[in-house]
């Protein structure tokens, strides 16, 4: 399928100024007064590439942590989404997510941590330092995007509910409310979605805990208020809009395994030599270019993430 580029984003859908410069006050109001936007260094000159499609926004500079990359746009990030919740077709998130209610929003932690509780999100969030992350998202189909995501690293929720030894997964669970959520009326998947990481993965400092992109409140469409990235896996190991996280010892049963367990692994890494039963994953198309690319081994994240795996058959375990 041929993905035409979109048009840049209009004046009417850039950030208003009022907005911009209300940005500290959303990040109070979400309890992040002492947040900060960024990492230290993200001030600076930006190229022709990395111009911010929001004003105020500054891009992180490239590192381990962040492609340098084309940004996807703002507009195709959020109307073009896998979230099954409120839909099948790539639009029909942003189509029916917009009613969607965020607060209040409840967060349990439970399971093999000496530190089990229930939060009221703004409450949860409200240690935690918020950086910017210029991530490639790929996913199965065969497209993928370069997002900014604000968040801050699983890692850092991890060590402060301290996990027993017998902690070996950890399970996250998204909000199931069909009067609010149309797709779960419909038996397309077992609900509520159920997604999984082993616990090197989730400690990784490249897997974050998502709350914003572009610099702005994650939209609904996109997983509000709560979600997990990890980019070196498909775009379907993108659990949203969570409300449960659950330390396990077993590798816990995941949506989409349980929906199809010959197409999707529980690792789901990005391994263009691993052909999903129904296409070939040696290419990729960025949204907004015609021309393929040739997918990456681990999206690209080889150098920090392939130790994850010494001594595994990434062709056994998908």
């Amino acid at each position: 399928m041929l993905i035409k580029r979109g048009p840049e984003i209009p004046s009417s859908e850039v950030t208003p100024e009022s907005v911009y410069h209300g940005r500290r006050t959303f990040l109070k109001k979400a309890a992040f007064a002492t947040a900060g936007l960024a990492t230290a260094g993200v001030a600076g000159p930006l190229t022709s590439s990395a111009r911010p499609q929001n004003p105020g926004w500054n891009r992180p500079p490239a590192g381990p942590y962040n492609t340098d990359e084309d940004l996807t746009s703002f507009k195709d990030i959020t109307t073009y989404n896998n979230f099954y919740e409120f839909g099948t077709d790539k639009d029909d998130p942003y189509k029916n997510a917009g009613d969607f209610k965020t607060r209040p929003w409840r967060l349990t932690i439970e399971g093999e941590v000496r530190k089990p509780a229930a939060y009221e999100l703004d409450d949860f969030l409200k240690p935690y330092k918020l950086e910017d992350r210029v991530y490639r998202l790929r996913c199965v189909e065969g497209w993928s995007m370069i997002i900014p995501w604000l968040g801050f690293p699983i890692g850092d929720v991890v060590r402060k509910v301290e996990p027993t030894s017998r902690a070996r997964y950890i399970e996250f669970t998204t909000l199931h409310d069909p009067r609010q959520m149309p797709g779960q009326k419909r038996p397309v998947l077992n609900w509520p979605y159920v997604e999984g990481l082993r616990m090197d993965e989730a400690m990784h400092p490249l897997a974050i805990f998502v709350v914003g992109l572009y610099g702005k409140e994650l939209p609904n469409q996109n997983g509000a208020p709560f979600r997990i990235v990890v980019p070196w896996k498909y775009g379907f190991k993108s659990c949203k809009s969570i409300v449960k996280i659950r330390f396990v010892e077993n590798e816990p049963r995941t949506t989409w395994n349980i929906a199809a367990p010959n197409e999707y692994g529980f690792y789901s890494n990005v391994n263009p030599d691993v052909d999903h039963p129904r296409w070939s994953q040696k290419f990729e198309r960025r949204i907004g270019e015609f021309r393929k690319r040739r997918t990456m081994m681990f999206n690209g994240y080889g150098d920090q993430v392939a130790s994850l795996y010494t001594g595994m058959d990434l062709r056994k375990h998908f």
